[in-house]
């Protein structure tokens, strides 16, 4: 069951978007999918620029840019699937009941079936990795209809897994005896049916179930492990049911290299030891007293090899083992006391997650390595635990969260300068700008533009072709004009005529000069006089919007620092709350590491409470001659 929720996550998003857009591709070219929403174009750019960082598994970024794209209106052609996308990007940062809340809301009315049922799948999935099992089996429960055949199977192997984990073993069994699947998911469906029947109590029926589990012929390294569970699984329930000689050959199918073989190799040996085959025992025995201290089996095997070699008669071997024990144990207790006060130190997992270059929060990701310290040699079986690493996983989301608001926090400041930098170019220009203002009479210009044009209309009204000619023209007309003068004055010298006759021809030449482009002129001087009105105009708007602006300035800017300071002082309470909640998350995750650490410290104490025992009663029998006790 493990194996589907482990490799499910990666294609969480991507069954999702069955009903989200196919970017980059037109609709032609991509085959519809006949269990989704028909494909189409990205129409919308900024959803276009939501999905590059969703493809780049940069889940947070993206969440913040649909969710603005979605304030401002900008995304009009892919509501619906922006949605379903933003449902997904939050079940990536873990938030489920976000996108339950999304999943109520949309699925129920705007996707087709089989959409809706992946999504209440993976929905249930992840619930189930967080814990909230009443959720997640009301989410897979919604499931219904049309369905991929591998989906429902992996569904109803969930279903079970929640029901034994409530120790509802009947509807278990129910649910696996009816269960049909793919054949690579039978095996896991037997083995779930085994266990739930063993822990029942009916061992007779879980025996074949168990047992054709562990005979399975497979190369996968997945199916063999679950073979070796399997077979580990019955052999243990054989020996506790007084069923020794049974249990041996199941335990011997366990590989010695896989990670079963410590426990299988601990069962066997009590399989010979319950049959009184105490030679027997000691080899698979030894063989395991010299493996790692840290396996329970193991530590449980210094217990076992005294113990065989004393119902041997060896009582002088049994004794040199039981001292052995009782030193290792006590190495071993002294590590675990420095062990857990370097995680009550607290920075625990600032050390664990030390390793963690990828700055992303994506809800699959898991912690693989430990650090090079002394406490991490007992932290190997806490970090297969699943609700540690979803802790730690949390944590590191809570991290990055503080991180990503302390760089807007510091970013902040950069508006703090540019209101800085406005308030003192303001301070700079008003004084230039009022020495311009104080220069410019706009109501005399605008009366003399007034008086311009009073005056244009009159030389059109007197046809005074002469006032529109060029300043040469006009001298020259001014001098024709004298000329005329004088005649008038002597208007009986014959002396005079020749100069009358010249005089009348050169100023009917000018003036038809001047008549030919009166009208042509008179039209560019209009022109000039509307540019002008509207260079007036323009200069009389801006003036207004600059007085605008000097009594405007001083509150649009005391307004933009009151947003930067209420927008600073929410960073502020959001990082004290995250500092609050991740200080939580530590001591709690600290907490779960030290009951680790604790639960391999009370199993050393007993062990070597035993070995002391048996010792002083090797000794006793040594010292009085009392026969040894039975086992």
């Amino acid at each position: 069951m493990q194996r589907a929720i482990d490799r499910f996550g990666p294609v969480l998003l991507g069954g999702l978007l069955l009903a989200l857009p196919w970017a980059l591709a037109p609709a032609a070219t991509v085959k519809p999918d006949p269990d989704g929403l028909p494909p189409h174009e990205v129409k919308d750019l900024d959803y276009g620029d939501v999905l590059f960082y969703f493809y780049q598994d940069d889940y947070f970024d993206a969440i913040t840019r649909l969710l603005a794209a979605q304030q401002l209106n900008r995304i009009p052609h892919t509501e619906g699937e922006a949605e379903l996308l933003l449902g997904g990007l939050y079940l990536s940062l873990g938030e489920h009941v976000e996108a339950g809340k999304i999943f109520d809301a949309l699925l129920a009315a705007n996707a087709s079936e089989a959409v809706r049922n992946r999504a209440w799948f993976y929905l249930g999935q992840v619930w189930y990795r967080r814990g909230y099992l009443q959720e997640s089996e009301r989410a897979l429960r919604k499931v219904s209809g049309k369905i991929e055949p591998r989906i429902n199977a992996e569904r109803y192997m969930l279903l079970a897994q929640i029901m034994m984990r409530q120790e509802r073993y009947d509807e278990a069994i129910a649910t696996l005896e009816s269960w049909r699947g793919p054949p690579d998911w039978t095996a896991y469906a037997n083995f779930n049916l085994g266990v739930a029947l063993v822990r029942k109590g009916r061992l007779g029926d879980a025996v074949p179930i168990l047992d054709s589990v562990g005979r399975m012929v497979t190369r996968s390294e997945e199916l063999l492990a679950l073979k070796d569970k399997a077979n580990l699984a019955l052999g243990y329930s054989l020996i506790q049911a007084q069923r020794a000689a049974e249990a041996k050959p199941i335990l011997e199918r366990v590989r010695l290299e896989g990670p079963y073989s410590s426990k299988a190799l601990l069962g066997v040996g009590w399989a010979d030891a319950n049959a009184g085959q105490f030679k027997q025992a000691l080899v698979p025995w030894l063989a395991l007293h010299k493996r790692n201290l840290l396996d329970s089996a193991v530590q449980e095997s210094y217990i076992a090899v005294p113990y065989a070699y004393n119902q041997l008669g060896a009582s002088g071997q049994a004794a040199d083992y039981y001292k052995s024990a009782i030193g290792s144990f006590d190495d071993e207790l002294k590590r675990i006391d420095d062990s857990i006060e370097q995680i009550r130190s607290g920075n625990l997992l600032d050390r664990l997650l030390g390793e963690d270059k990828k700055d992303t929060a994506t809800w699959y990701w898991q912690l693989k390595t430990l650090p090079d310290a002394p406490e991490s040699r007992y932290l190997y079986e806490l970090l297969a635990d699943n609700d540690f690493q979803e802790g730690l996983k949390d944590y590191r989301e809570l991290s990055f969260m503080s991180r990503n608001l302390q760089m807007w926090r510091d970013n902040v400041s950069a508006f703090d300068d540019m209101l800085a930098t406005r308030e003192q170019a303001y301070a700079e220009r008003v004084p230039k700008a009022d020495a311009v203002m104080a220069a410019t009479d706009l109501d005399a210009l605008n009366r003399k533009r007034v008086d311009f044009e009073s005056r244009i209309n009159e030389i059109e009204k007197s046809n005074d072709v002469a006032a529109l000619g060029t300043p040469e023209e006009q001298r020259t007309w001014v001098r024709l004009k004298r000329i005329e003068d004088y005649l008038a004055s002597h208007p009986d010298d014959p002396d005079l005529a020749e100069m009358r006759d010249k005089h009348r021809l050169m100023k009917g030449v000018m003036y038809w000069r001047l008549s030919e482009s009166f009208k042509a002129r008179l039209w560019n001087e209009r022109r000039s006089v509307k540019e002008l009105e509207g260079a007036l105009q323009e200069t009389q708007k801006r003036a207004v919007l600059v007085k605008q602006a000097r009594l405007g300035m001083p509150i649009d800017t005391g307004g933009f620092g009151a947003r930067v300071a209420v927008v600073r002082e929410r960073m502020d309470r959001m990082q004290r709350r995250l500092t609050d909640v991740s200080e939580q998350q530590n001591r709690f995750l600290q907490s779960l590491a030290i009951h680790v650490l604790e639960n391999q410290k009370r199993r050393l104490e007993a062990y070597q409470v035993q070995a002391r025992y048996e010792l002083a009663a090797i000794y006793d029998r040594a010292t009085n001659g009392k026969p040894k006790a039975q086992p």
